[in-house]
């Protein structure tokens, strides 16, 4: 695709060639105009003009100010937002992966559990309030849409047995969880007190499932593994 040809990561599938080009030249400059554009990207005014309406909308660009070059108007200074940001290579998750295997082999994984504890306790008092007065299905929407915001892309959903499922459809996480699965335990018990009772995992990201869906009512606890023992059958479900 386009996107790639210009090295920007397909995040957005809408984004094509001149529109790539674009954001480079915006990444590497810091800011620019119209006219800038044009000329630096050996298009016509009216195509970047065209093409930044469609940036905006997408929400990778925003105007900065206006800037003078001479005699006239100054032009508006357009910049890169920080979702674009996200569209371009970056090293982080692979750094965190090798952090997390290095203290895993020099038997320091409970700096880990230590970490993801501290990180739970912040969640779980950020969060507490958004659920007093709720009742469940207000609460398991109101968990979707938390987990939404924090990349998850949660939604509510209904099997063929009429169960209600949170369904998590993206894992943020995911290289981290290749190396240890301390990331889902604490997940999963932050979603458990949210919503005041144990869960069972049904399907995993991690061992080829589409989601990561929970069921209500487990019978024991799921040790964040993938399996779940005294749980609902583990299966990729059909979802309506």
């Amino acid at each position: 695709m386009s996107g790639e040809r210009a090295g920007i990561r397909t995040l957005v599938p809408r984004i094509g060639e001149s529109q790539g080009r674009i954001l480079q030249h915006l990444k590497r400059g810091g800011s620019g105009t119209i006219p800038e554009m044009a000329r630096a990207l050996e298009l016509s005014v009216e195509t970047v003009r065209t093409h930044l309406r469609a940036l905006g909308s997408e929400g990778l660009v925003e105007r900065r100010g206006r800037r003078g070059s001479g005699p006239g108007r100054p032009e508006i200074v357009y910049g890169l937002t920080a979702a674009a940001e996200e569209l371009f290579p970056s090293q982080e998750g692979k750094l965190l992966q090798d952090l997390a295997a290095f203290l895993e082999e020099r038997g320091r994984a409970d700096l880990l559990r230590a970490f993801f504890e501290e990180q739970t306790a912040r969640r779980r008092a950020a969060l507490g309030t958004r659920l007093e007065r709720l009742g469940d299905d207000e609460r398991l929407e109101e968990v979707a849409r938390v987990l939404t915001e924090e990349g998850f892309m949660a939604d509510v959903v209904t099997d063929e047995d009429g169960r209600k499922l949170l369904r998590l459809s993206h894992c943020p996480l995911r290289t981290l969880v290749d190396v240890t699965a301390l990331p889902c335990r604490a997940e999963l018990e932050v979603v458990q007190e949210m919503l005041g009772e144990r869960l069972s995992r049904v399907s995993y990201i991690p061992s080829g499932d589409h989601a990561c869906c929970y069921a209500p009512g487990a019978t024991e606890r799921d040790d964040g593994s993938g399996s779940t023992r005294g749980s609902p059958r583990r299966t990729s479900l059909p979802i309506r």
